[in-house]
């Protein structure tokens, strides 16, 4: 039990270090949490009684980031309401699908071209085409861009994410799950996982009162543990119906998110979402070779440049469908380049429905490259701007904005 406890010390230190470290940095702290699981593992050595290549706590390093998926996806479900949906209207609906039509027909068309068979395209399609919310909040932020006109846009983009997210993941995990070889066997799993998701959201939210007066508790701590065994049990029960387990956990987030309990369930689940979602991000930079990243460069920075151009495409097209002016527009395809935790999600149940093994450091390589570059370009978004103007051979007018549009950052 002694060298148990401090292998798992010593990956808690390594994460509490990675994330110092990208703090200090101003950089996404999933990128440098992998880079921590990747430097270590079975390539490491032992250090005396530090034994760098947890052998003997892999499998419970695993396990408590599958909790962590389980908070990760609990918290974006409770992030997401359909009153949120109806105020955000128009944002999400002309800016969102304008955003994943372009970059999802890339990243097909870029997977199809590469010769991946039919599941690796869908998964890989994923891995490509969704943004990293908690990248590009922390972007708003710390660039001050919270006042912005195309802030707005950018949150009905993200917001629209997520619920193409629940759909799509949903979809996966049923092909996935249930080993569809075909188009149309895949078509008819994700219809059916989709089908079942849709089916307990609906009976579910005729639960709301039930569930008000079930989480009227005044005690954090019991309140913890109902919230915890509620999870456990949602998450474990999906697995029965072909679901994958996250799945349920977002699902319960979904409905947790149209209760009176929702502001506490978040405040409460935060740290947990943080600690066991650091493991997630550990667990899978552990289980990555790093002397097999090297086979999917070429692959990955062909992607990067794919990804690259597409955000900037479809943050133009927002734009100008909102109104906004080039320069804002400019901004909402860089604050969104990122790719983050949800690509390694995907990635991850790449890994357990046994698809092919190069998804795994591709998406590591993929999302170390762009959770970087994303706040860097973002924060350099207006010299780029004038740049390409220049490159364009167009001369912006004062900043760059139209007459009633706003000054972006």
């Amino acid at each position: 039990m002694a060298p148990l406890i401090l292998e798992v010390g010593l990956a808690l230190a390594l994460v509490s270090l990675a994330s110092l470290l990208a703090a200090k940095a101003r950089v996404s702290m999933v990128s440098l949490v992998i880079l921590a699981g990747m430097a270590v593992g079975p390539h490491a050595p032992k250090l005396g009684v530090l034994d760098l290549r947890f052998l003997k706590s892999t499998s419970l390093i695993e396990f408590l980031g599958q909790i962590g998926i389980l908070f990760l996806l609990l918290h974006l479900g409770l992030e997401f309401s359909l009153s949120r949906l109806t105020r955000a209207g128009r944002s999400i609906l002309v800016g969102g699908t304008g955003y994943l039509l372009i970059n999802l027909s890339l990243a097909l068309f870029f997977a199809r071209l590469m010769g991946w068979p039919m599941k690796e395209t869908l998964v890989g399609a994923g891995i490509m085409a969704i943004s990293s919310s908690a990248i590009a909040a922390k972007v708003l932020i710390d660039l001050k861009r919270a006042a912005n006109p195309e802030t707005e846009m950018i949150l009905g983009i993200i917001l629209f994410e997520d619920i193409f997210l629940a759909i799509y993941l949903s979809a996966i995990s049923g092909i996935i799950m249930k080993g569809a070889a075909s188009v149309g066997e895949a078509a008819s799993a994700a219809l059916v996982s989709v089908g079942i998701m849709a089916a307990v959201f609906f009976i579910g939210r005729k639960t709301v009162p039930l569930l008000n007066r079930l989480l009227n508790i005044s005690s954090d701590e019991i309140f913890l543990l109902v919230t915890f065994s509620g999870l456990m049990l949602v998450a474990g029960l999906s697995g029965t119906v072909h679901l994958e387990e996250a799945i349920g956990a977002l699902i319960l987030g979904l409905l947790l998110s149209e209760t009176d309990h929702r502001r506490r369930i978040e405040r409460l689940i935060l740290p947990f979402r943080d600690v066991f979602g650091a493991f997630f991000f550990f667990s899978f930079g552990l289980a990555i070779d790093p002397f097999a990243l090297g086979g999917v460069l070429w692959l990955v920075l062909g992607a990067v440049a794919l990804t690259l151009g597409g955000n900037i495409a479809a943050g133009m097209l927002a734009g100008r469908a909102g109104g906004l002016s080039p320069r804002a527009s400019w901004n909402i395809g860089l604050t969104i380049l990122s790719r983050g935790e949800f690509s390694i999600i995907l990635a991850k149940l790449a890994k357990v429905g046994g698809l092919m093994p190069f998804l795994q450091p591709f998406a590591a390589l993929y999302v170390l490259i762009l959770a970087v570059l994303g706040p860097v370009m973002a924060g350099e978004s207006r010299r780029l701007f004038h740049l390409s103007r220049k490159i364009m051979g167009k001369t912006p007018g004062p900043g760059g904005v139209k007459p009633g549009a706003g000054a972006a950052g």
